[in-house]
């Protein structure tokens, strides 16, 4: 059996809480981005599921003329309860040669950069206290993590300071590890024992430190989108963090991509200043947001493994989950042809 749709969603949310104050002109960066799945499984197999985040048009970003097609079973379109993120969910029942579907979606996505940031004597709207919570995977009141927290932030007052020291401790405390499969698993203690990690487990340091200090701040989960010449975004899926700054909204902060620079370009401190005082307010406009905030999912149609994050594709093979960080176990790849 084979099936197509075409849908174009644009959402525009309007939030009880004030949104940041973007630059303008914004750079941009526009062009067509394709997955290719495979879901690797015996032939036999007698119930393959895969759920595949949604992207949604927001303030920074426009998506366009999604379309997919496949040899699955039965499609939906759903949205995850805890995180309130779209996603498309197919299946495959009964014995099938090869099981795929291919989604294709036009991507604009703007730069996200606060013009200023000012922070104001307001009360935390109550839709963003629960981002100061600790939960299993931001574990923010473990007495390692809030000893390390007060550590940072002592002497800070207010939330941005805060939200600066923290970010700044990150950056000199971490290192990027490219042995880590795929984004990491966002594990803080792991994290904060070896000082390394990839973008998941960096991100997720921070937003735990953030919380631990009374700063609400969450997970941002997306794509890279393909630099001029790039076709092949198979490994561009990557995690930042926002954190929310009363009078200004919500903040977007890239600690990884500092480590990430200071890696691959061998910089030293001051080599590292732009990239440090960039990636704090503001992301590049090579990226889109698939979900923000959310860990620990569990779908609707009942998964038999809870999902860390919910930013690769999610596949299981009659109730087992396949590894989307190792290619040999689920294959597919990405690619983005530029407009």
């Amino acid at each position: 059996m084979r099936a197509a749709i075409t849908a174009a969603l644009v959402f525009f949310i309007v939030w009880a809480v004030p949104l940041a104050s973007f630059s303008a002109p914004s750079k941009e960066r526009s062009g067509t981005v394709t997955f290719a799945i495979t879901v690797t499984s015996p032939q036999q197999a007698q119930d393959v599921k895969m759920w595949f985040p949604y992207p949604t048009s927001d303030l920074n970003q426009k998506i366009d003329n999604l379309q997919f097609n496949g040899n699955y079973s039965t499609f939906t379109l759903s949205r995850e309860p805890q995180s309130g993120a779209l996603y498309l969910y197919t299946q495959w029942r009964g014995p099938h040669k090869e099981r795929h579907i291919n989604v294709t979606f036009e991507a604009t996505a703007k730069e996200r950069k606060v013009a200023r940031l000012e922070e104001k004597a307001v009360p935390i709207p109550p839709e963003v206290a629960k981002y100061v919570k600790s939960e299993f995977w931001i574990p923010s009141e473990d007495k390692k993590v809030k000893s390390l927290s007060h550590q940072i932030t002592k002497g800070k007052k207010g939330i941005l300071p805060k939200a600066r020291a923290v970010y700044d401790w990150v950056v000199d405390n971490t290192r990027r590890d490219p042995n880590v499969p795929g984004c990491g698993v966002g594990n803080v203690q792991a994290t904060l024992a070896a000082r390394s990690g990839k973008c998941a487990d960096l991100s997720t340091l921070f937003v735990a430190l953030a919380r631990a200090a009374g700063v609400p701040a969450r997970e941002v989960f997306g794509l890279r989108l393909g630099r001029p010449g790039q076709t092949d975004i198979s490994n561009g899926h990557h995690c930042w963090a926002e954190f929310y700054l009363p009078g200004t909204g919500w903040v977007p902060v890239d600690p990884a991509d500092v480590t990430k620079a200071v890696l691959e370009k061998k910089l030293d401190k001051t080599g590292a200043k732009p990239y440090r005082e960039y990636y704090f307010g503001a992301v590049d406009e090579y990226r889109i947001v698939l979900q923000k905030g959310g860990r620990g999912i569990v779908f609707s149609e009942g998964n038999k493994e809870t999902v860390n994050y919910f930013m690769y594709p999610y596949a299981e093979v009659d109730g087992h989950a396949l590894d989307y960080c190792r290619p040999k176990s689920f294959a597919y790849t990405v690619t983005f042809r530029e407009r």
